[in-house]
C-alpha cells in the first residue's frame, strides 16, 4: 500500500478558475482587472493624446448633452402614458453608449483601466415591459445619465480652455510676422503701452513673444490638466461601481477558493489516514493477534517484531501528516524557523534569504511555508536543477505584501494545471486575497513567486523566538 513518506506534493487540491474581472491583462498575479493597464509614453505622445481628448470632448459632449436631455424631459413628460417609459429606456441606453464611447476614450487616449461595469439584464424568456424596465433599475445607467449631462460642462471647458491656449502659443510665438497687417491704433493704446513697457509695434513684438513661450512653457501642463479634469470625473461616475463590483467579486471568489482549499485539504487528509496510518494500524492489530494465539514463541516474536515495525512506519506517516496541516515547528516559532527546517531537509543547493517583519499574520505565515515546501518539492521531483534561491521578506514595491519567491535553474516547463499540488496553492493564496506568478519556460529557469497580505489572519508575535527581537532574519545557504 502506498506510504505517506513517499508522497511529494504538499498539497491536493482541484484547478481553481480564474477569479479575474475580465479578460486577462498580463501575469496571473491578479492586479489586472480586466482592462489595458496604463502605458509609459513621451511627453510629445502624451501631449498629443490630451489635446485630442480635450479638445473632442466639446463635440461629443453636446451630442451626448442634447439627446441625454431631451430623452429625460420627454420621458418624464409623457411619464403618465405608456410611451414615456419606453422613450425613458430608449434615452437611458442612448447614455449607456456615450459612457462606452467614454470608456474607449480613456483607454486609448488617457491609459487609465476604465473597467466596465456590469449592468443588469433581464432574465431569459422575460416579457416586453420587464425588458423595458429593467435598464431604468440600475443605478449605474443613471450615472450614464448623469454623466452626459455634466460631462457636457467639463468637456466645454476643457476644450475651450485648451483651445485658447493653442491659440495663444500660436498667436505670442508668430506675432512678430502678422502684426504688420494689423491696422494702426488712432490713440496708438497698446497692450505694451497698458504695462508700461513703452508704445510703438517693437515693445508689442517683444511682449506677445513672451506671453507665447511663457503659453508654450505651460502648454503640456495646462492640457494635461485639462484632460485630467474631464477624465477624472468620467472614472468617477462610469468606472468605480466596476472597481467596486470587481472587489467584491474578488472577495466572493478568494472565500470560495479557500473553502475549496480547505475542503481539498480535508479530503486528502482523510485519504491519507486511510490508506496510511489506518491500514498500518489494521496491520498491527492482527500481527497482536497472530502473537497471542501463536504456539510457537518464535512465530509470537515474529508477529511482535511485524507489529512494532508497522508501529514506527504509522508513527513517521502521521508526523509527515501533520506537517501538512499545521508544522509544529511553524506554530512554536514561526515562519523563519520552519523554512530554515525545510531548506535543512531538501536535498538540492539551497540559497535562503529570511528577513520577515513582526507581527505577521498566521494565515500569511502558513500559506507562504506551503508554497515553499511545494516549490521545494517540485524541484526535488522535476526540475533536476543544481542551485535553488529562495526569498522570503517584505515585497519592496509594496511594503503591504510579504514577498515569497523560489527560484531554480532546472529544465523548466512548470505549469498549475500539470498538478494539484500547484492548483492548490493558487487556491490557497486566492484565499487570501494574494497573487500567484509562475514563469517556467522550457529550459528554465522557473520562478514561482506569491504575494501575500502581511496582515491575512490574527497575528503571531507571541509564538516568535524571543531572540528574534522584532522581526525575524535569516540568511544562509545549504548545500
Amino acid at each position: 500500500m502506498p506510504s505517506v513518506l513517499d508522497m511529494t506534493e504538499t498539497l491536493h487540491m482541484p484547478p481553481v478558475p480564474d477569479l479575474s474581472d475580465g479578460p486577462p491583462g498580463g501575469p496571473a498575479d491578479g492586479r489586472a482587472d480586466g482592462s489595458s493597464a496604463p502605458r509609459r509614453t513621451s511627453w510629445l505622445r502624451r501631449l498629443g493624446d490630451d489635446t485630442t481628448y480635450a479638445l473632442t470632448a466639446m463635440p461629443i459632449g453636446l451630442v451626448a448633452f442634447v439627446l441625454v436631455l431631451v430623452g429625460t424631459v420627454a420621458g418624464v413628460s409623457l411619464a403618465w402614458l405608456a410611451i414615456g417609459l419606453p422613450v425613458l429606456a430608449a434615452t437611458v441606453l442612448t447614455a449607456r453608449g456615450f459612457a462606452h464611447l467614454e470608456r474607449l476614450r480613456l483607454r486609448s487616449l488617457q491609459g487609465r483601466v476604465a473597467a466596465h461595469p456590469e449592468y443588469a439584464t433581464a432574465p431569459p424568456g422575460a416579457g416586453w415591459w420587464r425588458r423595458v424596465l429593467t435598464p431604468l433599475r440600475d443605478p449605474q445607467s443613471w450615472l450614464d445619465v448623469l454623466w452626459s449631462v455634466v460631462g457636457f460642462a467639463t468637456g466645454l471647458t476643457a476644450a475651450v480652455v485648451t483651445f485658447c491656449w493653442y491659440a495663444l502659443v500660436l498667436g505670442g510665438a508668430t506675432y512678430w510676422f502678422w502684426q504688420r497687417w494689423l491696422p494702426e491704433s488712432p490713440d496708438n493704446v497698446t497692450l505694451a503701452s497698458l504695462v508700461g513697457l513703452g508704445e510703438g509695434r517693437q515693445p508689442e513684438i517683444w511682449l506677445n513673444t513672451f506671453l507665447g513661450l511663457v503659453a508654450l512653457l505651460t502648454l503640456p501642463l495646462v492640457v494635461r490638466l485639462m484632460a485630467l479634469l474631464h477624465g477624472g470625473l468620467a472614472t468617477v461616475l462610469l468606472c468605480s461601481r466596476a472597481d467596486l463590483q470587481g472587489q467584491v467579486r474578488r472577495e466572493v471568489g478568494g472565500r470560495s477558493a479557500a473553502r475549496e482549499a480547505e475542503a481539498g485539504s480535508m479530503r486528502r487528509l482523510e485519504r491519507d489516514l486511510h490508506d496510511g496510518p489506518q491500514q498500518r494500524m489494521v496491520r498491527v492489530a492482527m500481527d497482536l493477534g497472530r502473537a497471542r494465539h501463536a504456539d510457537d514463541p518464535a512465530v509470537a516474536q515474529a508477529a511482535l517484531d511485524a507489529a512494532y515495525e508497522q508501529t514506527r512506519t504509522a508513527i513517521e506517516e502521521l508526523r509527515a501528516l501533520s506537517r501538512g496541516i499545521a508544522p509544529p515547528l511553524l506554530v512554536d516559532r514561526g515562519l523563519a524557523a520552519a523554512v530554515e527546517e525545510l531548506v535543512t531537509r531538501s536535498a538540492e543547493d539551497v540559497h535562503l534569504a529570511v528577513d520577515l517583519p513582526a507581527g505577521l499574520g498566521s494565515h500569511t505565515e502558513a500559506a507562504a511555508y506551503f508554497v515553499v515546501a511545494e516549490a521545494l518539492t517540485n524541484v526535488a521531483k522535476h526540475s533536476g536543477a543544481t542551485r535553488v534561491d529562495v526569498v522570503v521578506g517584505v515585497d519592496p514595491l509594496d511594503p503591504a505584501l510579504l514577498l515569497v519567491e523560489v527560484r531554480d535553474d532546472g529544465v523548466g516547463g512548470a505549469h498549475t494545471a500539470k498538478g494539484s499540488g500547484l492548483a492548490g496553492l493558487v487556491q490557497r493564496v486566492r484565499g487570501l486575497d494574494g497573487m500567484l506568478d509562475l514563469d517556467s519556460p522550457a529550459g528554465g529557469p522557473t520562478v514561482l513567486r506569491a504575494l501575500l497580505p502581511l496582515d491575512a489572519g490574527a497575528a503571531t508575535d507571541a509564538r516568535r523566538d524571543p531572540d528574534a527581537g522584532g522581526g525575524a532574519r535569516a540568511r544562509g545557504a545549504r548545500r
